[in-house]
């Protein structure tokens, strides 16, 4: 696997392995228990300057390519999902939403300050009633002379307590896809409130939260893109989060890999390690495979990305094969560490909660076989 890095990527990737172990594995266990946000690992993100990573230099970024992009958040994923949750939403959905539908303007606004971690990025898609069909939003943006005034709800906003900017999808026209646009809106703004989602089965030190947009006031400069450009802007984003969660979920699966190896090592039953047992090696096995093979479809997409060639199918394959061996993974984990692995004192429990919201969202998992089969076959599954 190795092999396809340059030097300078095997170089960023142990930077970024040994900050994780450094700074966000100390930390997930305890975090986690009291939903904690990770705010050494915000201010550690900040200081490396990994926050901004593939924000363009002329912008303060680093300008990284996209499978270096990838090498970190599988060692972010691997450390703590909420961490990865932070930067994949800022960079992926937001950030690289400016940089691909933005105005010269827009982004000399917004990317600088996104690069330093100053102002971190929110992506609203996803309404108490709209998540799987996001052209049926019900959010609401009516022109006023040069302003827009947008009114709505959404609903499991990574980022949406801290966020110092939100990408926004509102109706501005008739039903339908071709009725929404997109809104870059400052979360000062008069009328935007938030209210933190507590009781999380995962994830829970990642800043989760419900919108609420009271008649916010935009210029119309804040429009991105065109009128009606909405769900295009939406899509291309969440091709770019699909590859980031693909990502995470091989590093979380590398951390159930790792985990239950080294305890299968260590413990002992029948007077040997019980990882000399076939079928305790069955599970190491398959994790194995899943996590070699969900690396080699994430690897894919950073290759399409890097020739400028479109990856939404490898995407959506990369996202849904990721996901649920990271499930996969985490649950054989639990079994290699027996009744251990029920009770939080191994990590292990944690990585199946945190593993098991991965084929919720960015598109479920039925989502993305429908989406690969539209592909495939040309036909569509949806209405």
């Amino acid at each position: 696997m190795d092999l396809a890095l340059t030097p300078e990527q095997q170089a960023f990737r142990t930077a970024v392995r040994d900050w994780v172990d450094d700074v966000v594995v100390p930390n997930a266990q305890e975090n986690d228990r009291h939903e904690r946000f990770p705010q050494e690992a915000l201010a550690g993100l900040r200081d490396t300057g990994f926050i901004g990573l593939t924000i363009a230099g002329e912008y303060g970024g680093g300008g990284a390519d996209p499978l270096s992009y990838a090498l970190m958040i599988e060692e972010l994923g691997r450390g703590d999902a909420n961490v990865r949750s932070i930067v994949s939403v800022h960079l992926g959905l937001v950030a690289g939403s400016i940089a691909r539908w933005g105005s010269e303007e827009q982004r000399e606004r917004w990317l600088p300050s996104m690069a330093t971690g100053d102002c971190l990025g929110c992506f609203c898609l996803t309404e108490p009633d709209h998540g799987s069909d996001p052209a049926s939003l019900t959010s609401t943006a009516r022109r006023e002379g040069d302003a827009y005034v947008i009114d709505g709800r959404k609903m499991f906003i990574t980022n949406g307590g801290i966020a110092g900017v939100a990408l926004v999808m509102a109706r501005t026209g008739g039903p339908g896809a071709k009725g929404v646009s997109a809104f870059l809106v400052p979360t000062d703004s008069p009328g935007w409130s938030t209210r933190p989602v507590h009781g999380k089965l995962g994830i829970r030190s990642c800043d989760t939260a419900e919108v609420t947009l009271d008649g916010v006031r935009v210029t119309a400069d804040a429009l991105l893109g065109s009128e009606g450009d909405g769900i295009k802007v939406a899509l291309s984003a969440l091709d770019d989060g699909r590859f980031s969660l693909a990502a995470s979920c091989t590093g979380l699966a590398q951390a159930c890999l790792d985990a239950m190896t080294a305890y299968a090592l260590q413990r002992r039953q029948f007077g040997r390690p019980i990882a000399g047992f076939q079928l305790v090696q069955e599970l190491i096995a398959d994790t194995a495979v899943d996590v070699s093979a969900a690396r080699l479809l994430t690897w894919q997409v950073a290759d399409r990305k890097q020739r400028g060639e479109k990856h939404t199918l490898e995407s959506s394959m990369a996202k849904y094969f990721a996901s649920e061996a990271a499930v996969r993974a985490a649950n054989a984990a639990v079994q290699v560490h027996g009744g251990y692995g029920y009770v939080d004192e191994f990590v292990v429990g944690k990585l199946l909660r945190d593993a098991r919201v991965t084929t919720l969202y960015e598109g479920t998992s039925q989502i993305q076989k429908l989406l690969i089969g539209r592909a495939i076959t040309g036909e569509s599954a949806f209405v």
